[in-house]
């Protein structure tokens, strides 16, 4: 009788129905919602304004990146140079071409940008449709996020900091040694070493990490594209070669990783198993669609980076897992 009323299931509810099936098998753990950018599908990427609202939406991990600026002083920003889809100069006009790097930048040069709306005639506006402005937010230092998230009493928040490095293109960065004396310190002055994962495609800043602050959970990015894969390249993976493992999650726990970051449509059911057998988290990124949600819970995967954390959430709470408490307020 219940086979038969089962069969009668939409493929919609015999889906959902199966994922939390599977989560109830799995033995218990900690799902980590991930904010990519603050959440950039809702508000501006990387600003104060994107932060605060996740933390009020509830999340795990606030995830980031990491530049440093001509004084040095460790800001959030994407990308090394100022990007013209995301930049309107002091007298508001949008930037035509990519910016200065951040490097060539004094802290207060870089706060005369306004970074608080996507140009709407770009591509890259055209991606995120639903996100709202909040003009007049500028990229703000890593010890800002701090202040903030203190200020909320989010005590439970851990930051996700991807150290953006480029072997490829050394002049538009620090080197890894450079980059990991200026940011190391203001993590651990602000006391946030027990909540900080660093993360990043260029493996040598994670073993620098490994060596100089052990504490620090490593995160290993990977992306295996047809056209980009730093797996195969070691420019990338710190001299590794990916020909002398069995696989990347092989890789990642030969260099002593604890988390592997994978792109999400590269990965299947077994791989991520695999390298949970090996003793690897494995948080996938970047997860949007809500199906692609359901399928990665039901995987058993440690957690998902998304710039929907609303949605995220929506697909937990499908699953039967528990939700991330909201940072209402002040202490």
């Amino acid at each position: 009788m219940f086979v038969h009323r089962f069969r009668r299931f939409s493929r919609t509810m015999r889906s959902a129905l199966a994922t939390t099936l599977l989560v109830l098998l799995m033995p218990a753990q900690a799902f980590d919602l991930q904010a990519h950018r603050g959440g950039r599908g809702l508000l501006p990427e990387n600003t104060l304004a994107a932060f605060e609202h996740a933390l009020r939406l509830g999340v795990d991990t606030l995830e980031l990146d990491i530049a440093i600026t001509a004084d040095g002083i460790p800001v959030i920003s994407h990308d090394p140079a100022l990007h013209p889809a995301l930049t309107r100069d002091a007298q508001g006009r949008w930037l035509k071409e990519s910016g200065p790097l951040i490097r060539s930048l004094t802290l207060a040069q870089l706060q005369a940008y306004d970074v608080g709306r996507m140009d709407p005639s770009s591509e890259y506006a055209r991606g995120f449709a639903q996100q709202q402005p909040r003009d007049g937010q500028r990229i703000p230092t890593l010890a800002a996020l701090f202040d903030l998230v203190r200020e909320r009493g989010a005590d439970k928040v851990r930051f996700d900091i991807e150290t953006k490095i480029f072997p490829d293109r050394p002049h538009a960065t620090l080197e890894p040694s450079e980059f990991l004396d200026i940011l190391l310190p203001v993590i651990q002055q602000a006391g946030m070493t027990e909540r900080v994962m660093i993360q990043s495609f260029d493996w040598r800043s994670l073993r620098l990490v490994q060596q100089r602050a052990p504490a620090i959970e490593t995160v290993y990015l990977t992306m295996e594209y047809a056209r980009a894969n730093n797996v195969r390249d070691p420019l990338w993976t710190a001299g590794m070669l990916w020909r002398d493992h069995a696989s990347t999650a092989h890789m990642v726990k030969a260099s002593a990783g604890t988390t592997w970051a994978p792109n999400f449509n590269h990965i299947d059911a077994a791989k991520v198993k695999a390298a949970q057998q090996l003793g690897l988290k494995v948080i996938p990124w970047t997860v949007n669609e809500p199906a692609d949600m359901d399928r990665l819970i039901g995987w058993g995967v440690d957690g998902l980076i998304t710039d929907y954390p609303d949605r995220l959430r929506a697909a937990m709470q499908r699953a039967g897992l528990p939700l991330p408490a909201p940072a209402t307020g002040p202490k």
